[in-house]
């Protein structure tokens, strides 16, 4: 028995998945999710083989709810998208059904996945997944705002409330004034994906929010520290590179 799990916010949408897998008796529906939040508990508890997947969605896209999970299933997305960003699935080798799909569409998605299966060749691996979130972070939502998971709990950060992000390892502190939350993102992500006219690079392990500078302060040579209003008793200060203080000055035309 291979385990899918529907994940659409349209239940007539589910219907028509689950209609559609009536010709594949050996995938069987173990759970249908209205939003994101359900499908990241689903997922976690069932560990299902395949997911359908919508990509808008209320609360977090699925887009958001995939950056969640540690070791994706494999994706096959329902959605609405327009051509250009169709783009991103394409290029990764992750199926996708364009809203409105046939059941001649539906099987040929399926037929793909199966026969990979077969094969022993994952239809849809973490790097492939990785590059997918990579293309769509472009676009928004993704890029005003940051969804990280706290324990079992879910948070949607907007990112004018970020104040800025540091590296840690294979992780990124994001630093708002209600505290620090991780995320499993590299600082070349939010580099590439944020406003550049508002967060900064200023260092290789640090991205400001050029909103909360309040003065640049000389270091060594050619460096400089910037002092932050974090809204913090005491201010808090991130080392600026040669090449992250000439990004600033451009920025804030000094």
């Amino acid at each position: 028995m291979i385990k899918a799990i529907l994940i659409d916010d349209e239940p007539l949408a589910r219907m028509i998945v689950n209609e559609y897998l009536q010709a594949f008796p050996e995938i069987t529906v173990v759970q249908e999710c209205n939003d994101g939040f359900e499908g990241v508990k689903a997922i976690q508890q069932h560990q299902p083989e395949l997911v359908f997947l919508d990509v808008q969605m209320p609360k977090i896209n699925g887009f958001e709810m995939l950056e969640l999970i540690d070791n994706p299933p494999a994706i096959i997305f329902t959605t609405a998208f327009d051509e250009y960003a169709l783009k991103a699935f394409e290029n990764n080798a992750v199926d996708y059904l364009l809203k409105p799909f046939s059941q001649e569409r539906f099987d040929k998605a399926l037929r793909k996945w199966l026969e990979q299966q077969n094969q022993q060749q994952p239809a849809n691996s973490k790097e492939q997944t990785e590059a997918l979130l990579q293309e769509a972070a472009i676009g928004a939502p993704q890029n005003q705002r940051i969804v990280v998971k706290t324990g079992s709990k879910i948070r949607i950060i907007p990112i004018h409330e970020v104040l800025y992000l540091e590296a840690d390892d294979d992780y990124v502190k994001v630093h708002t004034a209600d505290g620090v939350f991780l995320k499993n993102k590299t600082m070349t992500h939010f580099e590439q994906t944020l406003d550049p006219r508002q967060f900064v690079r200023t260092h290789r392990s640090y991205i400001v929010n050029v909103q909360i500078i309040t003065r640049l302060d000389a270091y060594e040579k050619e460096s400089y520290l910037a002092v932050l209003n974090t809204g913090s008793a005491n201010p808090v200060t991130v080392p600026v590179s040669k090449t992250g203080y000439a990004k600033l000055k451009t920025v804030l035309g000094i």
